[in-house]
C-alpha cells in the first residue's frame, strides 16, 4: 500500500470536461505517470479528500463524463 500523497505537493490539472458552472474536477497526471495511481479531487475543495483510482477506474470515470457530462 502506498502512502497518501500530500495534495500541496502535487501538480493538479483541471479536467477538460469540467463545466463552467463550478462543476470542476482536477487530476494529477504527473503522479499517475510516476505511480500508476490516478488521483482525482473537487477543484472547489483543494484541501479536501481525493479519490485514488486505478487506470481502469479512471478510464471509466472519463467515459462516464463524456456520455453524461
Amino acid at each position: 500500500m502506498s502512502a497518501t500523497p500530500d495534495p500541496q505537493l502535487i501538480r493538479w490539472v483541471k479536467s477538460t470536461h469540467s463545466g463552467g458552472e463550478g462543476q470542476c474536477i482536477e487530476w494529477a497526471p504527473d503522479h499517475a505517470r510516476a505511480t500508476g495511481e490516478f488521483l482525482v479531487r473537487d477543484s472547489k475543495d483543494p484541501n479536501g479528500p481525493h479519490l485514488t483510482l486505478t487506470r481502469e477506474e479512471f478510464t471509466g470515470l472519463v467515459e462516464f463524463a463524456k456520455h453524461h457530462g
